[in-house]
């Protein structure tokens, strides 16, 4: 017999199997010896009341065994299968040339920037000499965005997709266990890069292909039909499936589309800053004590305050993390934030951003959000004066409009210079950040103080575009065989919802 049962915790007996199934027991009310096995499916913090518990949901096998665990999932060889190109090597990508494979069709995965390893002193000379590549910085390469930025796996697409499979494969690739079970998985930038690697390796091992310093250029269409596509100014690929994964930051790609008259359409997303605080701040605040339990993670927070008509709320939350510098072009500064997997960083930072509407930006040009995150990022870029410099100004200095005599000790490497982050943010964002954060002060102790600091400019929340698509086939409405998928094309938000929109992708491929 099996039964589902919810039981609580300490913190310091949560690795302690013998108290755990003694409680099984007790709230099942049976002998202990009649427990064979249990499983954990999900693990969450409660820290509700000032005492804080783990809350385990658990399946208990009684008088009976557990059975074996499934098999991982295994691919055919696929390489003088039909072919697919997908555009991007993200997690929609990849996952869509996994999808593909699985189904039999050979994925050839062509990405503007290069493999994991070589990214590496891209970044190193983004962050020691606020140098960007254009073609290979935080955003753009193997893995996409997620790879140096996290590796987040929290997702509310309940209703999109199998997410206990995307975690699955990721396990079956080197992510630790625990993101099956933690109610907010996450993996962390230092394990990230080896999981990519290996399903890139898989991908390839079945017979599929992965290209980088491969950018795409051009469409090849005929009749309304994708024939394929040109990368690099001149070498054509040649397939009636192209799925379109490029990731929210790939601006040429709207360009493209705008230039060839394939429709895309303006979309909102979000604007502000990245605010950090000492990480004891917050674990004070969330877990109710001076100092934190060896037992607990890193405390983390979400915040969301409706100011009039805007929304105000934090994103992408980085416990034990640090601020990156995230320009994809020259001349711009666009800031988000990352955790190792230990999460062992002595600040935490999170997104803090507003929603910025399509009457915001008067006309009628698709590409007018676009170009409004553009100017933002370039008037940060030159208010911090060159080299990655970001604006920053303290927390409670910014409510009261006062610049910051000096700032706080942060985690982002190219430095940060004290400004008046009004000369930056348009004045409905500034006027938004203003009266949420005191409110955000008086949600979680400690919040609203001038240890925290603001850093400009949190802009890449979301695509400023859309590139539209039928519901039911995928494809873009104007363009038979092409696929526009996951965040680039503004139907995902995150690494989990974007695998599943690439698999998604791949399924819809069979059904057309």
């Amino acid at each position: 017999m099996q039964k589902e049962i919810e039981i609580t915790i300490a913190p310091e007996d949560i690795n302690n199997q013998q108290i755990v199934v003694n409680k099984l027991a007790i709230a099942l009310n049976i002998d202990l010896a009649k427990i064979n096995h249990h499983k954990i499916l999900k693990r969450s913090i409660d820290a509700r009341s000032r005492r804080v518990v783990y809350r385990l949901q658990v399946r208990v096998y009684i008088d009976e065994e557990m059975p074996q665990q499934e098999d991982a999932f295994s691919y055919p060889i696929v390489g003088d299968a039909k072919t697919v190109i997908i555009v991007g090597a993200g997690p929609a990508g990849l996952f869509a040339a996994l999808q593909c494979l699985e189904k039999g069709l050979k994925p050839i995965v062509v990405e503007r920037g290069k493999d994991v390893k070589q990214r590496r002193r891209d970044l190193a000379a983004i962050n020691k000499y606020g140098v960007v590549n254009t073609e290979s910085n935080y955003c753009y390469g193997e893995g996409g965005a997620g790879t140096y930025s996290d590796g987040k796996l929290y997702t509310r697409s309940n209703k999109r997709g199998d997410i206990n499979k995307v975690l699955q494969i990721f396990v079956q690739h080197g992510a630790n266990q625990d993101i099956l079970i933690d109610a907010r998985p996450h993996i962390g930038t230092n394990k990230l890069p080896h999981i990519i690697t290996a399903i890139r390796e898989t991908i390839q091992n079945a017979g599929g292909e992965v290209l980088f310093d491969s950018k795409l250029t051009d469409f090849l269409i005929t009749n309304g039909k994708i024939n394929g596509i040109v990368i690099n100014q001149e070498q054509e690929l040649l397939s009636d499936h192209v799925i379109l994964a490029t990731g929210h930051s790939a601006r040429d790609i709207y360009e493209l589309l705008n230039k060839k008259n394939i429709l895309i359409e303006a979309k909102p997303f979000a604007l502000g800053v990245r605010i950090e605080h000492p990480q004891q701040i917050i674990d004070n605040a969330q877990y109710h004590c001076d100092v934190r339990s060896e037992f607990l993670p890193p405390a983390y927070y979400s915040m969301v305050e409706q100011v009039k008509t805007r929304g105000v709320f934090s994103f992408c939350m980085c416990p034990g993390g640090i601020i990156a510098p995230c320009a994809t072009d020259l001349n711009e500064i666009v800031v988000n934030g990352w955790s190792p997997s230990k999460r062992n960083n002595p600040f935490a930072n999170s997104g803090t951003v507003v929603q910025i509407t399509l009457d915001d930006v008067q006309g009628y040009d698709p590409l007018r959000m676009l170009n409004f995150q553009s100017e933002i990022e370039q008037l940060a870029f030159e208010a911090g004066g060159g080299n990655l410099v970001a604006p920053a100004q303290r927390m409670i200095d910014f409510v009261e409009n006062k610049l910051s005599i000096d700032l706080p000790k942060n985690s982002y490497l190219p430095g940060t210079k004290s400004v008046m982050l009004d000369n930056i943010l348009p004045d409905f964002v500034s006027s938004s950040l203003r009266v949420a954060l005191p409110l955000f002060g008086k949600k979680m102790n400690g919040y609203y103080t001038n240890e925290a600091i603001l850093v400009g400019v949190e802009s890449r929340t979301s695509s400023p575009v859309r590139i539209p698509r039928d519901k039911e086939t995928y494809q873009h409405p104007q363009v038979t065989g092409l696929y526009p998928c996951a965040e680039g094309a503004g139907y995902a938000g995150g690494i989990v919802s974007a695998a599943i929109d690439g698999i998604n992708c791949a399924n819809a491929i069979l059904n057309n």
